[in-house]
């Protein structure tokens, strides 16, 4: 939880997840940051697996569900809520083309594509938080 105010000793990391953030480019805190971001997706690799690994009908529980992992914020230094790095994972119930890496404008809010993911659940909206309207369709499949 980027909030929280819990040491990641464990991993060799005595701070805080959030203090940390505001590293202002001071090398090894950014090294701090770094090692808590792997750690973080070391984690999320493990329930990948793990995901993958279980049968659920003709696939895996990862084919059937769709998994939005990223930040909130893509410079915690200067507060940049721009170019955010999100991994939008799963299969979706064969609604999502995966295997792809995809890249939108600097100014494209994550509401747009939380309002494109929406529709493809049948869960249509007209906006979301600060959304513009939906990431174009095309960008995913059309199943």
């Amino acid at each position: 939880h980027e909030a929280s105010t819990r040491s990641y000793a464990h991993i060799g990391v005595p701070d805080a997840h959030h203090p940390l953030s505001h590293h202002e480019d001071v090398p090894d805190r950014v090294e701090l940051m770094s090692k808590i971001n792997t750690y973080h997706v070391d984690l999320v690799s493990g329930y990948l697996g793990r995901l993958r690994s279980t049968a659920d009908g003709e696939g895996s529980l990862l084919d059937h569900m769709t998994i939005l992992y990223g930040a909130g914020i893509s410079n915690s230094t200067r507060h940049v809520g721009r170019n955010l790095p999100l991994l939008l994972l799963g299969g979706g119930a064969g609604r999502l083309k995966g295997g792809r890496h995809l890249r939108y404008s600097d100014d494209t809010t994550n509401a747009n594509l939380l309002l494109a993911l929406l529709d493809k659940l049948d869960m249509p909206l007209g906006q979301l938080g600060n959304s513009t309207g939906k990431l174009a369709i095309d960008t995913l499949s059309d199943v």
